[in-house]
């Protein structure tokens, strides 16, 4: 059966990657983009929606399909004001949430991070563990929630802290082990390979840990 996709955060790094792999997989007949801007693709597959995604409900008519894919995110360094970041990690996918739910698509897989916790006291990780409870209290059937640890490879926008964080893991990777495994960097292509495989089988766990996805991704035959 020909399916068809919703990505969110198409002209990001994850669902940039992500973009290419449902184009290039056959069961996909249908990818809707929503964004702000033009993901610049040619693939007659996609049908791209330019929305403000902070009014995502007014797009409800259009979001229609069979799976949710959210990959939206910011970063302090580019959204410093916190208002207007919550209003994008916490407000875009939980709205995205709600029409799927709406609008009976039963699955929704979003990307979220390591050290996600409604209780922290840190702002961002509060914030993501708020959209975590907030996407699940909708009880679409197949929710997935990705949690990855500091993401490898090569963006278009320099980050320094980022940078700086990715050489001292590098280093450590090979010492991690056991229950220490979450805090290895991933690769961008192991978070896509992992929501491809959830998008077609089933997951017991709602929340997927940094090594859970690597283990899901690996999967593939």
């Amino acid at each position: 059966m020909s399916k068809t996709a919703i990505l969110l955060g198409a002209t990001g790094f994850i669902g940039g990657l992500l973009l290419e792999r449902l184009i290039a997989d056959a069961s996909y007949e249908k990818i809707k983009l929503f964004s702000r801007s033009s993901a610049h693709t040619t693939s007659t597959k996609v049908e791209e929606h330019l929305v403000d995604l902070l009014n995502l409900e007014a797009a409800k008519d259009l979001f229609i399909g069979d799976e949710v894919f959210c990959c939206i995110g910011t970063t302090a360094a580019k959204t410093k004001d916190k208002k207007k970041y919550k209003s994008i990690d916490y407000g875009i996918p939980v709205a995205a949430a709600k029409l799927a739910k709406e609008n009976n698509i039963n699955t929704f897989i979003v990307l979220s991070s390591m050290g996600a916790d409604v209780s922290s006291s840190v702002f961002y990780s509060k914030t993501k563990g708020e959209m975590e409870r907030d996407v699940l209290a909708q009880k679409i059937p197949k929710t997935f929630i990705l949690r990855p640890s500091l993401i490898g490879g090569s963006r278009e926008e320099f980050r320094l802290g980022e940078k700086i964080g990715k050489v001292c893991m590098t280093a450590l990777n090979p010492f991690l082990m056991g229950t220490y495994k979450k805090y290895k960097i991933i690769h961008p292509e192991t978070i896509v390979n992992c929501m491809t495989v959830l998008a077609k089988n089933s997951e017991n766990e709602k929340i997927i840990s940094s090594d859970k996805i690597v283990t899901i991704a690996n999967s593939i035959k």
